[in-house]
């Protein structure tokens, strides 16, 4: 089955490949790596298709082949092999800047048929908005600021799974927020509780960290209010680390078992990110680093 791909997308993908026309009266700024002619021919080849300039230009012969590659019964997975592969992070080592420019672009394109290119552990993958909206998307890009790369997989999984694989997307997201727990006690220079589970790490993360709700030095005004959220905090956590228990893929999944709803799935990735990104500020604030949040396409 093809047709997952605009043309938007393919037009976006023509750009991100050629890095545009070059020379001329249409030469545009470069989005990405402006490649010659053998070097176009390269990069498909490297995506296992036999591409061929000839004595067309460029950019239409690219334009050409890419339609063409699009209306084939496999158009959609050779499509997504070129997305995942012009994204590529090791495409642009020597200027990495160019890499984000590149999935900007793309994923402007991307945005209307809700899909999304996100780059986690170094690695691309072709994603569901819904399985990334806007409470992930800013935890991917704090995550790979820090490069806590246990909690980028983690969350690299999660978002992968939500729909196909919704019981190891829950055991994923409760994992993410252990990797986090785990990586701050490291980054403090504190020892690992005993008990290394979701509920055990997070216990021991939260008092140096400010974030127990039986913290004595809050301001009389907002005590209460201060309370109630950190106290909900902790419920949400353990929460996520129940529904790993019960409804997760961790210990197994026996005859008869019943499937988690996908809506679940995505309801604990989005409070599993939000509640980990929330530990993280938390620690950068009180080592003095501000690692700027941004989105996709802003």
């Amino acid at each position: 089955m093809n047709g997952r791909f605009s043309p938007y997308v393919i037009k976006a993908l023509v750009d991100t490949i050629t890095g545009g026309t070059g020379s001329g009266p249409e030469q545009t700024v470069p989005v990405g790596i402006y490649r010659s002619g053998p070097k176009i021919e390269q990069f498909f080849l490297d995506c296992g298709l036999d591409m061929r300039i000839g004595a067309s230009s460029r950019v239409p012969a690219t334009t050409n082949f890419l339609r063409q590659t699009a209306s084939q019964w496999d158009g959609d997975e050779l499509i997504k092999r070129v997305l995942l592969k012009v994204c590529d992070p090791r495409e642009y080592l020597s200027e990495p800047n160019r890499a984000a420019a590149v999935r900007e672009h793309l994923n402007r394109a991307l945005e209307p048929d809700g899909l999304a290119v996100a780059v986690v552990g170094g690695k691309a993958h072709l994603v569901v908005r819904e399985a990334a909206g806007n409470i992930v998307e800013p935890f991917i890009t704090k995550v790979e600021a820090i490069n806590f790369d246990t909690v980028q997989a983690e969350i690299a999984r999660a978002q992968l799974n939500a729909n196909d694989d919704p019981e190891d997307a829950v055991t994923a997201a409760c994992s993410l927020v252990e990797a986090v727990g785990r990586s701050i006690l490291i980054e403090l220079g504190l020892p690992l509780p005993a008990k290394k589970d979701i509920d055990g790490l997070i216990r021991a993360v939260q008092e140096p960290l400010g974030l127990s709700p039986g913290r004595t030095d809050l301001p009389p005004e907002v005590e209460q209010d201060i309370r109630q959220v950190l106290g909900g905090l902790t419920s949400v956590v353990k929460g996520i680390g129940a529904l790993r228990t019960h409804g997760g893929d961790a210990h197994g999944r026996e005859k008869g078992f019943r499937r988690i709803d996908p809506r679940i799935a995505r309801l604990a990735i989005n409070s599993a990110a939000s509640a980990a990104l929330f530990y993280i500020e938390t620690w950068e604030r009180q080592q003095h680093r501000v690692l700027p949040l941004r989105h996709e396409g802003t």
